[in-house]
């Protein structure tokens, strides 16, 4: 029998009850360090008072009124995004997904409006993750996503991530942009070759195509710059951001250049809940937090003493933990055990993770943890990989036995 929730999710017997910054209290009063921050989207930790107030008076107020008429608020929300960015005008949209859909769309109307409406194809890159529509499901190419779902959306041709040789090779006449991640999270928070971004935008420029990239995870200070791209020298053409943008509350954003949303006019687009007021009050929350200055100069500097006592905790356990990866406060551990185990002993120990590819998982905590947060996690983290470490001893005397 189907249970009333739908089984699209392999759940951790888990329930939370409230949460405090970085920690998660369940159901039975025990005390989780939250560094999952449910998948990079509590980017200013659980029941942030500066968020509490902004949607308990805008919900005081009002709720919706549709696109239908102008919402102030997202007028103001998409101005400070133009201002803090390469953009020169943003869609609101609920998730990433959606965000991702209205870049994928920007990008094929733009060369249909200069008269090319043949360069509707993008090079993008295997173990990318760009969303669960069925458009952003082709873009990634990931089969088992895929399968079951009838033919893949045409138009998409991966290529290997960081190979920008391949990259050049794949394009064609029918070629319109190219779509990349900064770093692939959901791929196992995998940074690509120094220049990389740089040679794409290089490739789009020489070949007349639109750079887009896909920030839903990267952006809004995860890395320690507002945007990812920031710190490559280059700027794309679209952009999609989600995740930290609402700090827990749905809200993505499309940004664009002008010229590459010149083919984006009334009704070409739309969103029902898109920039609705509750969303765009939370937003702005979040950006006052983390547009303050100093904000992304602590994330810098928090990120990089984490990773350094990841690093640590690496060479401690080397049959456990490969590498530890990532920028900002996106990091990557590559597993030598399968990486659901590592998940579960770290859970076990009251610190949560999230899965990722190339048997990784992601430490993504809130952008606002200090350094008795980070001292917590690593003592957690120890204490897990401990217990694995001595689980693959047992079974390594028991086969020399």
């Amino acid at each position: 029998m189907i249970p009333p929730l739908m089984p699209t999710y392999a759940r951790a017997g888990l329930a939370f009850e409230r949460g405090e910054g970085a920690w998660l209290i369940a159901a039975d009063g025990k005390r989780y360090l939250d560094f999952a921050g449910g998948v990079a989207v509590n980017s200013l930790g659980h029941a942030h008072p500066k968020l509490v107030a902004a949607l308990a008076a805008q919900a005081g107020k009002l709720w919706h009124v549709s696109n239908l008429f102008r919402i102030p608020e997202a007028e103001r929300l998409a101005a400070r995004l133009v201002e803090a960015s390469f953009a020169d005008t943003v869609f609101f949209a609920n998730s990433g997904a959606e965000a991702m859909e209205c870049a994928i769309k920007t990008a094929r109307k733009y060369h249909a409006a200069s008269g090319h409406p043949e360069k509707f194809r993008m090079v993008t890159f295997e173990g990318s993750f760009h969303g669960r529509t069925l458009a952003t499901l082709a873009a990634a190419g990931n089969e088992k996503y895929l399968e079951g779902f009838g033919p893949p959306l045409a138009g998409f041709d991966q290529v290997a991530y960081g190979d920008l040789a391949a990259a050049k090779k794949a394009i064609g006449p029918e070629t319109g942009a190219i779509l990349v991640e900064p770093i692939e999270g959901e791929g196992g928070v995998r940074v690509p070759p120094a220049g990389f971004l740089k040679g794409l935008r290089a490739l789009s420029d020489d070949n007349g195509l639109l750079l887009v990239l896909d920030e839903v995870q990267t952006g809004i200070g995860r890395t320690g710059k507002f945007f990812a791209y920031e710190w490559t020298g280059v700027t794309p053409d679209i952009l999609a951001a989600a995740k930290g943008l609402g700090g827990g509350f749905p809200v993505g954003a499309c940004l664009a250049t002008a010229e590459a949303a010149k083919g984006m006019t009334a009704g070409t687009h739309g969103s029902t809940f898109g920039g609705n007021p509750l969303a765009m009050s939370v937003a702005h929350a979040v950006l006052d937090v983390v547009l303050e200055k100093g904000f992304l100069d602590r994330v810098r500097k928090t990120g990089l003493l984490f990773k350094q006592r990841l690093a640590g905790i690496v060479d401690r356990h080397p049959a456990v933990l490969a590498e530890v990866r990532g920028e900002g406060l996106l990091i990557g551990l590559r597993a030598l055990v399968p990486n659901g185990e590592l998940a579960a002993a770290c859970r076990e120990e009251g610190l949560l993770t999230a899965a990722a590819g190339d048997n990784s998982v992601r430490l993504l905590p809130p952008l606002i943890i200090g350094e008795a947060e980070i001292a917590e996690a690593v003592a957690r983290l120890n204490a897990a990989c401990a217990k694995l470490a001595a689980v693959l001893a047992s079974q390594a005397r028991g086969a020399a036995e």
